[in-house]
């Protein structure tokens, strides 16, 4: 065996094919590996192989079945958005402007997709032309509120109005997120215009004389009301103290904000529609009418005033109760005119409740003739926050006081415009204007060129009852206690009135209520000065001289009719 291999390896090997094949004699294209004798491939390569495919497969598998089936949705939503997606054009609110057209509201830019919102410098406007919240995102961006919000005032009462319309417009992106193209499909419309009646430097001037009157005297807030007794627009109505608008839509000073809040005075109530006070005299004028029209007096009835009324118990003559003026010293024979014009407590004790003979009106009647002139009723002004008021009165006491019943001097006081008696300062602005218009209740306007919306008194008064109320009235501010009002530039009339208030009586609410020009009236005015110390050297009267001087230079068409 071994013979025979060795022979058969002599014939297949020849030693010239050798040393010619290392040479290339074939010429071979090594380059091409021509030549190369080809070895085997090992066993496992296969399997190595098809297993770097199978991890590959399945790292494709898990990452599709992600993006499909696990987001596949979110994702789908995510896509849909960068390519092609929608975007809110926010409008520009209406601007709001006073009566002459000067802005008083208007849009400033900002950093945001909306323009911000400005509100005049001059005090006096705050608690009238109120502030709004800005539309806002959500936590992932997208706006949940798609427009400005009025929060209060004339920016809340007159929201829709103001708030114009959003547009949209369509913006496609790359795959990268960049802006390919946006196209407008709807375009914003601007909110509407709104112009009020109020005459803004009037409102400026009439909101410093509080000011200063407060700061001088002690008197912790007011408010002033002027109003066309003829239309019910309002020249000016606001309120002292009050708020920033532009700090509470800026919402950044979170200090001057929290003292906002914190501040004992309220500066965020609106004191002529919201604030409730007792009248005090400034209800006289309207009880000398009602005495008046029932022929309880006429005009000639004169009543001794000594300044204290006293009356004997029914129940028990040793019980004396007294009932005293205002004024420390005795006032002699008093007719309605001097009573109105002094403001004579013991004459309106006598024609309300009655005394030694001399029938008075009785609370029933008192109520009747309020609610005539709907003292204690609401207006009806187009603004939010305006409450009704009290006209005491038998119920109304046994339901406050558990059952008590009304006595002799509950009439007395409630005479006077005391006890349970409150008002509002837009109530009276309006009541008095229906004393010199011709007998029209007038809905109070804040916005100029409205209807005038007038309703007869459901009763008729005669002429020179009337004049006798007026004439009282002038008397206060030429010879009564309205005499810082008395200038030889326009006629005024007018009633003071002072409440009584605070612990123990200790503070006073000073009012004022009248009309000008005298003999052609075109405005009705109320003001209200609260919680002043009860010697106040100056009263609410001094706040209207200080309008009627500014009047007189700068709007002197308004002292004539």
């Amino acid at each position: 065996m071994r013979f025979k291999r060795k022979k058969k390896i002599k014939q297949d090997l020849f030693l010239d094919e050798v040393f010619m094949d290392s040479h290339n004699s074939p010429e071979f294209d090594t380059q091409q590996f021509e030549g190369r004798i080809e070895k085997p491939i090992k066993k496992n390569v296969p399997f190595v192989i098809a297993g770097l495919f199978f991890a590959v497969l399945m790292v494709f598998t898990t990452r599709l079945y992600a993006l499909q089936v696990e987001g596949g949705e979110r994702y789908f939503d995510l896509s849909v958005r960068n390519s092609l997606g929608r975007k809110i054009i926010f409008s520009e609110r209406g601007v709001v402007q006073d009566r002459t057209g000067k802005e008083l509201v208007w849009n400033v830019a900002s950093e945001g997709d909306f323009v911000g919102r400005q509100y005049i410098n001059n005090t006096g406007f705050g608690t009238l032309l109120g502030y709004v919240a800005y539309p806002q995102k959500d936590s992932a961006g997208f706006y949940w509120r798609t427009e400005y919000e009025g929060i209060v005032g004339i920016e809340k009462d007159f929201n829709d109005f103001l708030n114009g319309e959003n547009g949209e417009k369509i913006i496609e992106r790359n795959a990268l997120g960049e802006v390919v193209s946006e196209n407008i499909i709807n375009p914003p419309m601007r909110g509407n215009t709104l112009r009020l009646s109020i005459d803004a430097e009037l409102q400026h001037v009439a909101y410093e004389a509080m000011k200063n009157l407060s700061q001088r005297i002690g008197y912790e807030g007011g408010a002033v009301a002027i109003m066309d007794i003829e239309t019910g627009e309002l020249y000016a109505l606001t309120t002292y103290p009050e708020y920033d608008p532009n700090i509470l839509v800026d919402g950044k000073d979170v200090e001057a904000i929290r003292s906002l809040f914190n501040d004992p005075r309220k500066p965020f109530l609106n004191r002529a529609l919201s604030g409730l006070y007792s009248p005090g005299s400034i209800v006289k004028p309207f009880i000398a009418l009602a005495a008046l029209h029932e022929n309880i007096i006429t005009e000639r009835s004169r009543f001794f005033s000594n300044g204290r009324l006293e009356i004997v118990s029914p129940y028990d003559p040793n019980v004396v109760a007294v009932f005293r003026d205002w004024q420390d010293e005795p006032v002699g024979w008093t007719d309605v005119r001097k009573a109105i014009a002094e403001s004579v407590n013991n004459f309106f004790y006598i024609i309300g409740g009655g005394h030694a003979g001399q029938e008075g009106l009785g609370i029933a009647r008192i109520e009747r003739y309020m609610n005539l002139f709907e003292i204690g009723t609401k207006t009806s002004i187009p603004l939010s926050g305006e409450i009704s008021g009290v006209v005491p009165n038998p119920e109304w006491k046994s339901r406050i006081f558990r059952g008590d019943i009304w006595r002799l001097g509950d009439t007395y006081n409630t005479s006077i415009g005391q006890y349970g008696f409150q008002v509002t300062p837009i109530q009276m602005v309006r009541s008095v204007a229906s004393l010199v218009n011709g007998g029209f209740l007038v809905q109070p306007q804040v916005v100029i060129n409205q209807p005038t919306q007038k309703i007869p008194l459901s009763m008729a008064f005669d002429k020179g009852d009337l004049e006798v109320v007026k004439e009282g009235m002038r008397n206060v501010v030429t010879e009564g206690t309205g005499r810082l009002m008395n200038v030889s530039y326009v006629e005024v009339a007018a009633k003071t009135g002072t409440a009584q208030t605070g612990p123990r009586n200790s503070l006073i609410n000073s009012w004022v209520i009248g009309f000008f020009p005298y003999e052609n009236p075109k405005f009705a005015f109320t003001v209200l000065m609260e919680r002043g110390p009860s010697k106040a050297e100056l009263s609410s009267a001094f706040v209207v001289r200080s309008i009627l001087d500014w009047m007189r230079v700068e709007r002197p068409e308004y002292l004539v009719n």
